[in-house]
């Protein structure tokens, strides 16, 4: 767990045009923390999860694809029809070449975006500013989940600022953890990861998409 002394704040909004920047920012961190890792059995389970490393990196691919085909298509009850996954037979780095252009998609639809649309996701219908902190957090998180397989001895996390971005804009129940950790902490114990002192570790969570 890493904890700060003087933790970033997590209650200022986050203004919409910001996002897109927030995404590429996310994206060029967690892919770099990936291609550290590209040589390592990615055969085996992330941590916490069912799945391989290498099948987190297909789900990462199929969600931030899917985010931008929800703000396109902007159904009001349903998942979007298509769906996205890596090359089974490419190289790591490759497969990181892919989830790259996703979240490039990704980005450049909701800089496209108008503020008054609304798509449907099952966590809330929400904005471009909501399905973008969606994406930031998959990267994140699965960044985590998959480090945290490869390298244990060496904790990776990201910048303080785009914790707090996502914390506040998807996350409400964040209020309830206890002060004194950092957004990343915060992310965590949100996301059932890690526990906080006096709150257990989650075992169901979701965030809330909702435009509010």
């Amino acid at each position: 767990m890493t904890t700060t002394t003087d933790p970033a704040p997590i209650t200022a909004a986050t203004p919409p045009a910001t996002w897109p920047g927030l995404l590429a920012t996310a994206t060029d961190t967690c892919l770099d923390a990936l291609l550290e890792q590209a040589g390592q059995d990615w055969s085996r389970p992330a941590h916490g999860l069912d799945w391989t490393c290498r099948d987190t990196l297909d789900h990462l691919a199929l969600g931030l694809t899917g985010y931008a085909g929800l703000l396109i298509a902007r159904p009001t009850d349903r998942y979007i029809t298509l769906f996205a996954s890596l090359d089974p037979q490419a190289s790591l780095p490759a497969c990181l070449e892919g989830l790259r252009i996703a979240a490039s998609l990704l980005g450049s639809t909701v800089r496209d975006t108008p503020s008054d649309v609304r798509a449907w996701h099952l966590w809330g219908h929400s904005d471009a500013a909501g399905f973008a902190a969606m994406g930031i957090t998959e990267l994140l998180l699965h960044t985590y989940d998959i480090t945290r397989a490869l390298d244990p001895d060496s904790p990776w996390a990201p910048d303080d600022a785009l914790c707090a971005a996502v914390l506040t804009r998807l996350f409400p129940d964040a209020a309830e953890a206890p002060s004194g950790h950092g957004p990343f902490d915060v992310l965590l114990w949100c996301t059932g990861r890690t526990a906080l002192p006096g709150l257990p570790r989650r075992t169901a969570w979701q965030w809330d998409g909702r435009v509010r």
